[in-house]
């Protein structure tokens, strides 16, 4: 899942990219209005976590123009504002939640995730292919009943393979939902961590190239 960050307090934005990350989310970071609008326009982000106190671009445009141009991602803003009023005014601009400051961000990161999950048909808590099973909430990954340690990039790759249920999905594909744009992700980094997994997943392969597309799970 990819998100974005709208916030212009250096130390939040930060703090909030290194948290998420953590939790296993592709992040970027804006601090205003315009450039966020600018990531919104070109980035495939699920989520913008935007702050409602934007420079630039008041927080309340960046929303204004993401639901007028129906980019599709889903928002959660921000603000140092308490109460009912504040939280009514955000909604009703099409905002997907609220929060206000100060937050807990264990409650941050669930809403998150319940907001990126939006709009997709419910999902299992775990995912399986033939002998592999991924817990998308504890983050594990056995095949067969071995444990497979990935890191959160092949893991994040894994999950994506997963989803697309056997239909191939390209590098950009990739690139877009599992890197951040401070991870200098390139199609080389994408075949690594392909290579990496298909090693890690063991025989008989699982992970197969599709010449001229992409990658793809395959039935053994």
């Amino acid at each position: 899942m990819r998100i974005l960050i709208a916030e212009d307090d250096p130390h939040l934005a930060r703090t909030l990219q290194l948290g998420l990350r953590r939790a296993d989310f592709a992040c970027d970071v804006v601090h205003d209005g315009v450039a966020a609008l600018e990531a919104v326009r070109v980035y495939d982000y699920d989520v913008v976590v935007l702050d409602r106190d934007l420079p630039g671009v008041h927080g309340d445009e960046v929303c204004r123009n993401v639901i007028e141009e129906q980019i599709g991602c889903r928002i959660l803003m921000l603000t140092a504002a308490a109460g009912v009023d504040a939280t009514v005014d955000g909604l009703f601009l099409g905002a997907d939640d609220y929060v206000s400051k100060p937050f807990d961000f264990t409650e941050l990161s669930a809403r998150i995730r319940t907001l990126g999950r939006r709009g997709t048909a419910p999902s299992a808590p775990a995912l399986t292919w033939d002998d592999l099973t991924v817990d998308t909430y504890r983050r594990l990954v056995t095949r067969a009943g071995r444990d497979v340690p990935l890191t959160r990039k092949e893991l994040a790759v894994l999950e994506l393979l997963l989803r697309a249920d056997g239909a191939p999905l390209n590098a950009d594909d990739l690139l877009d939902k599992a890197w951040s744009l401070d991870d200098a992700g390139t199609q080389n980094a994408v075949r690594l961590v392909i290579a990496s997994l298909r090693r890690k997943l063991g025989d008989p392969p699982l992970v197969s190239t599709v010449v001229g597309i992409g990658y793809r799970l395959e039935s053994v």
